[in-house]
């Protein structure tokens, strides 16, 4: 009998998994063993996961919805429904496996997040802030304690009674500080007022949600009170004791690891065996392991390259491949089947419409009492209602203790799901300001009689440090003389990608226009330096900007920018590095199309710089310039415009510019000529008005291509060439890029040189409507002039972006 009963047990129960097989070709199937089952997982995981994201993108939805529903679509809601599947991939005995990768993957994140979160911003934050995250917290806390009721008395019954109200309350009253910081930098927020407002109440709400969850977990185990007030108050000890003795041990490791040299293995070896420590030893007290490694994440340092280091070596394999794992975790818990009857659907619509009541609800009221207008209130109240992992760990521990069932764990993975989904397309509907821009006139550099001696306001763009020398370098030579007076607004264009990292980018941000650097706070930011430098040794105003976007929509940045700061011309760095052999290589195609759509949409003229080191790899200081110029002028308005630019270089006593100009291949109108003529006339006055010859005008034979050629190849001795985009000449090149089919050449491995190129389109309304939408009566047309002249110089077609109300925000 004895034996007949364990055998059933056996059979019931399989035992555990062997960690390997010997190979298929030994008769063994490999999804019967831990290790290659764990990788099949990870691997649908993954597909499945970044898939959904692919096909949300256009919805504009986080990623972390598409890891939710790729979850439940991998549960037993979906897929899970067929047994074959689920007991092939995803077999009872794995599950064990699959937890505890996922959960290692949850602390590591977990750390990231402690990482992330500035604490001494918390504390900076304003009256208004605090007072809408405790509304925030307090109203659908409140609201959740009413609607356990309604659970319990239907289809909780024996859930305890304590535990259960606080893990409803948590569940409701949790706002997502990573999550809303994505959905606010893809709707063009992040540095807004609003956007400002909404992350620093989510950072307060972030912090009071671990509390209360550090509560609710301490609530819930299986003891008596007694038992629950030890466990909080040994958690509150651990606390202490890591800001006591472990902070000290983390900022001496942090002072040993100076900024430009490597952080030594061993700090990051010990670091990460602390987290796990520090994990252990929550999950010991009993109020789960992510605690630790959470507070351990909070006391490193800020300071210095060793939290940034930390966050290198971890995030990569953390976000990508382990995180992904928890959320199909509990989605192999969700099955939305369970949900069944009209007193299930009852309860889901129920606590739907009692979070977004209390959320959005103690949001709006408490920002109409500090007197926040209607509009953004209503914006605050739903982008504070977005949800997201901290609410998936919530109701983990929450189904693990017994405190929630399997029907009411589905009901509100549900709605998380649901809430999250809805901030993007209602935030766009409803929030739609009227965007502040100033009429200005000069939109060009070549300005006119009245303008001679205004100012000049240029926005110089780039991707990393490299490119700074060469800007200064350009600026500095454009500077012009006396009264000529020339703002540089540098913009640092910095992807926010999905790492957890890119929050930290947004910790930089300024309440004011685009995310400014702070120069108070980042004085050891080395392009900060090198800005203020510059601006202390020449007579350029500088005022350093960065924005941080998606490269898909980080166009709209620089195009909104550039009509807020009523620049005169844009400056864009080339999509193609330069190597060490003179070669060109392409920095990928997002950064090809983010010049393409600048060119298409910019309120003002657009040049695009070709980077080949101008000066050398440092900025050179204004009495030591020495630049030569070479401008090539073959007509029509972007050749102007470039001639403009360049006549504006040749006012520097230390730049020589050579104007040569060349015949064009196609017929031009009698006042596109008419202008030209104009344009080479008034340069010619200034070659006469200068004595020491550095300015110089020549008018080579050159009709045939190959002679233009022969002629360009003889000023490659020049440091710059300025040129304008599409002058009525052949393409020089067979495939011209956005350069030109001049510039192209310039910049092609036939042509050999050291010279900077400078590639000049002018601002023209004509050939250039969608920069019409910022009048908001106007409707730019889908397909431009320009675009036509791409396809004829056979450019790649940039798909446009469907506009969207939030882009019109400076």
């Amino acid at each position: 009998m004895a034996s007949n009963a364990t055998a059933a047990a056996a059979a019931k129960c399989p035992g555990p998994m062997k960690a390997t097989s010997q190979g298929a070709f030994q008769g063994e199937n490999p999804l019967d063993y831990a290790l290659p089952l764990a990788i099949l997982q990870i691997c649908l995981v993954v597909v499945v996961t970044r898939g959904l994201a692919y096909l949300l993108r256009p919805l504009r939805q986080p990623r972390v919805i598409a890891e939710i529903i790729g979850g439940i679509l991998l549960g037993p809601s979906a897929l899970g429904r067929s047994h074959k599947f689920l007991h092939a991939v995803f077999p009872p005995q794995s599950m064990t496996v699959l937890d505890t990768l996922a959960n290692l993957g949850l602390l590591f994140f977990l750390f990231l997040v402690g990482l992330e979160l500035d604490i001494s911003a918390i504390r900076r934050t304003g009256k208004k802030a605090l007072a809408i995250a405790l509304a925030g917290i307090s109203a659908p806390f409140a609201l959740g304690i009413g609607t356990s009721f309604a659970f319990r008395a239907t289809i909780v019954k024996g859930a305890p009674q304590g535990p259960f109200l606080v893990f409803m309350g948590v569940a409701l009253s949790i706002t997502a500080f990573p999550v809303l910081a994505r959905i606010l930098a893809e709707l063009k927020l992040l540095t807004t007022d609003l956007g400002r407002m909404a992350m620093s109440a989510a950072a307060v709400n972030d912090v009071a949600a671990w509390i209360l969850l550090a509560l609710a977990i301490a609530l819930s185990g299986s003891g008596s009170p007694i038992i629950s007030l030890w466990v909080l108050l040994t958690a509150a000890g651990f606390v202490i004791a890591i800001c006591l003795f472990l902070r000290p041990v983390l900022a001496w490791m942090a002072r040993r690891s100076p900024e430009g040299e490597p952080v030594k293995e061993v700090y990051i070896c010990a670091t990460l065996a602390i987290v796990l420590a520090a994990g252990f030893v929550t999950d010991t007290i009993g109020i789960h392991a992510l605690f630790g490694a959470f507070m351990v994440g909070i006391v490193v340092p800020k300071d210095g390259p060793f939290a940034g280091v930390l966050i290198e070596k971890v995030e990569d394999l953390i976000s990508g491949l382990f995180l992904p794992l928890y959320f199909v975790s509990s989605g192999l818990k969700t099955d939305v089947a369970t949900i069944k009857g009209a007193k299930s659907w009852g309860l889901l619509v129920l606590v739907i419409a009692n979070a977004c009541l209390g959320k959005i609800g103690g949001t709006v009221i408490t920002s109409l009492f500090v007197k926040i207008p209607v509009r953004e209130a209503v914006t605050l109240g739903f982008l504070m209602n977005t949800k997201g992992l901290v609410e998936l760990i919530v109701l983990n521990i929450g189904r693990d203790r017994k405190v929630l069932n399997d029907e009411a764990f589905a009901i509100l993975v549900l709605m998380a799901l649901f809430t999250t989904f809805i901030t993007t397309p209602i935030v766009m509907a409803i929030y739609k300001p009227a965007r502040k821009t100033v009429p200005y006139k000069r939109r060009t550099v070549e300005c006119s009689p009245g303008d001679a001696d205004g100012e000049l306001r240029v926005l110089a763009c780039f991707h990393t440090n490299r490119h700074i020398p060469t800007l200064l370098n350009l600026v500095e030579a454009s500077r012009g003389t006396g009264r000529r007076r020339l703002t540089m607004y540098a913009m640092h264009l910095v992807e926010l990608s999905e790492r957890s990292s890119a929050i930290s980018l947004v910790q930089r941000a300024r309440r004011d226009g685009m995310p400014f650097f702070n120069s108070k706070e980042q004085r050891t930011e080395q392009m900060v330096v090198a800005f203020e430098a510059f601006q202390q040794l020449s007579s350029v105003r500088v005022r350093p900007m960065t924005a941080i976007s998606d490269l898909d929509t980080i166009h709209r940045d620089v195009i909104d920018s550039a009509a807020d700061k009523r620049a005169a011309i844009v400056i864009m760095p080339y999509h193609k590095a330069l190597h060490h052999d003179g070669s060109f290589q392409s920095l990928g195609s997002p950064y090809h199309a983010i010049n393409k759509r600048v060119l298409r949409e910019a309120p003002c003229s657009v040049a695009i710089l070709v980077d080949r080191g101008l000066g050398g790899h440092a900025q050179v200081s204004a009495k030591n310039v020495s630049f030569s110029v070479a401008a090539l002028f073959f007509g029509g308005p972007d050749d102007r415009e470039a001639l403009a630019y360049a006549t504006r270089m040749a006012e520097h006593p230390g730049v020589a510019v050579t104007l040569a100009r060349f015949q064009p291949s196609r017929l031009q109108s009698g006042e596109e000529d008419a202008a030209d003529e104009a344009a080479v006339e008034a340069f010619k006055a200034k070659v006469g008005a200068v004595k020491d010859g550095s300015v110089r005008f020549e008018e080579p034979e050159a009709y045939t291509r190959e002679q233009v050629l022969e002629t360009i190849e003889s000023l490659s001795g020049f440091n710059v060439f300025v040129v304008g985009r599409m002058p009525p000449t052949a393409p020089l090149v067979e495939r011209p890029d956005e350069l030109g089919p001049v510039g192209s050449y310039l910049v092609s491995p036939g042509f050999r040189t050291s010279a900077s190129v400078l590639v000049v389109k002018r601002y023209d309304p004509a050939t250039n409507p969608k920069s019409k939408r910022f009048d908001p009566k106007a409707r730019p047309p889908a397909a431009t002039e320009l675009d036509a002249l791409d396809e004829e110089m056979g450019s790649a077609a940039v798909v446009p972006v469907t506009q969207s109300p939030m882009s019109e925000i400076a």
